[in-house]
């Protein structure tokens, strides 16, 4: 009996046990710890277990945050303004929160997580270590998936971004694979959507834009229910804080409205973005009123067009389709519920900001989250239908403009140089803000040129060190016009040469500052003088780029057919050039393509004296081909309309040229060396 009791109470403790373990989570700042370990020993197998099990549990606490908070919040509503009925629900509601989450995730007050933990979390830094693991473990579809994960919130991340084209290259990866783990619903819907009905499946689209308006509305919900919970006061000194317990709580309450105004960027932000997409959810509306005209369902395409009137009211467009809809149907209709509600709410808390916008110091107002539409084109007049957004807008209707380049933007301006020949426009090169010239110098020219890279290049100039930035199959060497005279100077190049790279630059500003007819001054952004070269035994079965599709002064993003003008991008540089020093090379083709990165619109074979020129904005997404033997050189310029972000090294170096200039002997005709004279 006393053995049956002993064994019971075993069993009893044992159960006992696994219903605690079963309520509470494991934290995930210990499990992260843990798999960084894992990982400094090369141990990958408990990288993959403690880093799944980590990312597993930082969702589950999410959600039942989220959950409690909703949950707590529809027992203790607010049912009128007394403030102490409001001041005990708020109570209430504090009490009931923290004892669910108690309940789901085990006490808060007994484990806090660091900060930089949280920011590792958000981004996506266990996804790098994950595709590292994956590989070394030999399971590439795992690898392949964590790191596009990382990729989608790190583009800047060079590193990552050749893991993946080496993944494309690698037998038994396929497409499906490159999956976005943390893709977020309401996004996935919607570019699914668009990208549907871009191709004219307007039925099919629909779909999906209505199941991105769902999924949009619950992330919402979502997002303001993590606006909740305790806050940081980081103006306000509170231990001498005099104020009472209804000033303190008023003052939180704020901060909380404060961030649940802000998920409307949150929801419209892509990963790794920090620009929300313009017009985000009204567009939806757009999409879908056009959509159900095309698929024959004029009575939804009514109610969607009325529903986007809300956010744009008397839009043109837009109400020229509203009427075109009530006179096919011969009736009025009325917007979505959801919307209006959703506008309603967000009103309210932005009047309520508006009040209290000045103890927090931040100005607000509602243009700051709805833009105003943009250019759109009708079809057959009436109904008008969004043309793409999404799409990257031509540089000619000032999408993406810089401040310092709202302008009217024109070419075919003069050449200004006797032997400049025009090759090729934007026409005939597919695009916009495009130009190619021939003879822009000779051949001579461009052999000194040539010569003075092999004498002043180094390997990883200008790309931050780095001998092969853009793919392992080929070395890049660089060299800057101020080092090119240092180096003439001190006698270590012919300072002839030197002076040739500063004037030739020259002449290629002057050539795009008139061809484009701007009004202002063009200024040197950046001047190189770069050479790159195959790496012998490197070329076989190449798939990748010598230098992946990008932007010049934003980052491109095919997905959404986007280009977000935003740091690490160069968002100051207005135009680019590149000047060719020879052809005698295979591949390495500069080539323009559309917004997906995937469709060549035109391409360039260099040789000595050419030049392509472009504006350095989305409307230019461009790249070069694999250079699989040979060097191929050029002068590569980058130029802004902004006098603030001139490049200083340009500035040093018209000083070292004006001093040149001015002495009354040049030291190169006398043929001594400089340094002797130092």
């Amino acid at each position: 009996m006393d053995v049956l009791m002993k064994i019971y109470g075993l069993l009893a403790f044992i159960l006992h046990s696994l219903l605690l373990s079963s309520s509470t989570l494991e934290p995930f700042d210990l499990l992260y710890e843990n798999a960084v370990d894992a990982f400094n020993i090369g141990d990958y197998s408990n990288v993959v277990r403690y880093m799944e099990g980590a990312l597993t549990s930082f969702a589950e606490v999410r959600q039942s945050r989220i959950r409690c908070r909703l949950k707590c919040g529809e027992q203790h509503r607010f049912d009128g303004f007394r403030t102490d009925a409001v001041f005990e629900v708020i109570l209430y509601r504090a009490h009931c929160i923290n004892q669910c989450i108690e309940e789901k995730i085990g006490a808060q007050s007994m484990h806090k997580v660091s900060e930089d933990v949280i920011q590792d979390f958000n981004r996506r830094i266990p996804y790098n270590y994950l595709q590292l693991a994956y590989r070394k473990l030999g399971q590439l579809d795992k690898a392949v998936s964590a790191a596009h994960t990382y990729f989608q919130a790190n583009p800047e991340h060079v590193e990552m971004g050749e893991h993946l084209e080496q993944y494309k290259a690698q037998k038994g990866v396929k497409e499906e694979h490159f999956i976005d783990r943390e893709s977020r619903p309401h996004q996935r819907a919607f570019f699914a959507g668009v990208k549907l009905y871009n191709k004219g499946k307007y039925k099919e689209s629909v779909t999906f834009f209505e199941e991105a308006l769902t999924e949009y509305y619950r992330a919402d919900l979502e997002c303001r229910a993590l606006c909740e919970g305790p806050k940081h006061f980081d103006e306000q000194n509170h231990v001498s804080y005099k104020y009472n317990l209804y000033e303190l709580i008023s003052d939180h309450y704020t901060q909380i409205l404060h961030c649940q105004h802000e998920c409307i960027r949150d929801l419209a932000t892509r990963p790794g973005r920090l620009s929300p997409m313009e017009n985000y959810l009204p567009l939806h509306y757009d999409y879908l009123q056009f959509a159900y005209f095309q698929a024959g369902r004029n009575e939804e395409a009514l109610e969607c067009a009325l529903t986007f009137l809300l956010f744009h009211e008397g839009e043109e467009s837009m109400t020229e389709n509203v009427e075109y809809y009530r006179e096919v149907l011969g009736h009025d209709g009325q917007p979505r519920k959801e919307a209006e509600q959703y506008l309603k709410r967000h009103k309210q808390e932005l009047d309520l900001l508006l009040i209290g916008s000045s103890n927090l110091g931040v100005p607000y107002t509602e243009a700051n989250y709805w833009s105003s539409p943009g250019g759109r084109e009708d079809v057959n007049r009436i109904p008008s239908g969004t043309n793409g957004w999404m799409d990257y807008v031509p540089i000619s209707v000032k999408r993406n403009v810089t401040v310092s380049q709202l302008q009217e933007l024109r070419e075919g301006g003069p050449l200004l140089y006797e032997k400049v020949r025009l090759v090729q426009n934007s026409v005939t090169l597919n695009g916009s803000q495009r130009v190619l010239f021939d003879d822009v110098i000779s051949e001579d020219e461009c052999s000194e040129l040539k010569h003075l890279a092999h004498s002043v290049t180094a390997a990883g100039d200008g790309y931050k060190g780095k001998m092969s930035p853009h793919t392992p199959n080929e070395k890049f060497e660089g060299a800057t016009v101020l080092k090119t005279l240092k180096y003439g100077y001190e006698g270590r190049a012919p300072l002839k040469s030197a002076r040739l790279f500063y004037d030739v630059s020259e002449k290629a500003r002057r050539i795009i500052e008139s061809y484009f007819m701007l009004n202002s001054t063009l200024h040197f952004s950046y001047t190189h003088l770069v050479c790159r070269t195959a790496v012998s035994g490197q070329q076989d079965h190449r798939n990748d780029l010598s230098h992946p599709i990008h932007a010049d002064n934003c980052l491109l993003d095919p997905e959404a057919n986007e280009c977000w003008k935003e740091p690490p991008a160069y968002t100051y540089r207005d135009y680019s050039a590149l000047l060719y020093l020879n052809g005698n090379f295979d591949g390495g083709e500069f080539i323009f393509t559309e917004i997906d990165a995937k469709t060549v619109t035109a391409s360039v074979k260099p040789r000595c004296g050419r030049m392509v020129g472009f504006s350095s904005g989305g409307e230019n997404p461009h790249g070069v081909r694999a250079v699989t033997r040979g060097q191929r050189c050029a002068v590569a310029l980058w130029f802004t309309l902004d006098p603030l972000y001139r490049e200083l090294e340009r500035l040093q170096a018209d000083e070292v040229i004006q001093g040149l200039d001015n002495q009354p002997v040049r030291d190169q005709e006398r043929h001594i060396n400089p340094k002797d004279e130092l």
